[in-house]
């Protein structure tokens, strides 16, 4: 029951602050719109309205499936990537000191630095959206898990030796279960950071999508659809989140346990 109660004390109390904030008119409805009227735009955004479909002809659930599917294909591809290099370069000395520095330089750029370039090279449509969420995603994978590889204790991987495995059964059967669990880490980081980066991917022929869908709301100061689409987007988040930690559980069971 506590687990229960504390979440939904703690948005209820939210929910009372926000009102009484709104109430009490220290800024306008334009700035601090009250919970009424973001309920409002987001019925509104949600259906068809006075012959209007959703925001700009496409309803909420449309908008945030289209910025989910440039999620999932572009973290998926960070994360792939990720992987494979933080594998290759927690086994390999040589590659870790070649890679590393571009992987910490690349990591600790902020997406609208590059997101022009991008534009530049691959044009307004889905692939500059694509690359940058799998370049901001690609680096905390690759860290976790070369930091992983790299800390599986070495006497596993020699007693591996020792009785006959070859070193591909050595990475499959010793170093990929002794480092997943900070794989799976990464790849939750990971999928946080291609979430940060979704407006910032959205800012260019954004629409339809969610990262659009406030950025184009932000431009006319519709703060109702602005708070619909930051909700939208946090609570997205959390259930991805926790489908990732449900999945930890299930593939690393052992986990925090002696």
């Amino acid at each position: 029951m506590r687990h229960v109660a504390l979440p939904l004390g703690s948005l209820l109390l939210f929910l009372v602050l926000w009102q009484v904030l709104a109430a009490s008119h220290t800024w306008s409805e334009t700035l601090v719109p009250p919970p009424a009227k973001v309920w409002d735009a987001f019925v509104d955004v949600s259906t068809t309205h006075d012959g209007v479909r959703g925001y700009n002809g496409t309803t909420l659930v449309e908008h945030l499936g289209i910025s989910l599917r440039r999620i999932a294909i572009g973290a998926g591809l960070g994360i792939v990537a990720g992987v494979v290099f933080g594998l290759f370069m927690g086994t390999v000395g040589w590659l870790r000191s070649l890679f590393e520095p571009w992987i910490t330089f690349l990591r600790t750029l902020p997406p609208l630095a590059y997101f022009s370039l991008l534009i530049i090279w691959l044009g307004i449509d889905e692939e500059p959206k694509v690359t940058l969420l799998a370049v901001a995603a690609f680096p905390p994978v690759a860290v976790s898990t070369t930091t992983a590889v790299a800390a599986v204790p070495k006497s596993l991987v020699e007693a591996a030796r020792a009785l006959g495995a070859s070193r591909w059964d050595t990475v499959r059967d010793v170093v990929v279960p002794s480092a997943l669990p900070e794989t799976l880490t990464g790849v939750r980081l990971a999928v946080g950071v291609a979430y940060s980066s979704l407006v910032a991917a959205e800012l260019v022929n954004g629409l339809p999508g969610i990262g659009g869908m406030v950025k184009d709301a932000a431009n006319y100061n519709n703060t109702p659809v602005v708070l619909v689409g930051i909700i939208a987007i946090g609570v997205s988040g959390l259930v991805i989140d926790g489908l990732l930690l449900r999945l930890e559980r299930v593939v690393v069971p052992w986990r925090g346990r002696t």
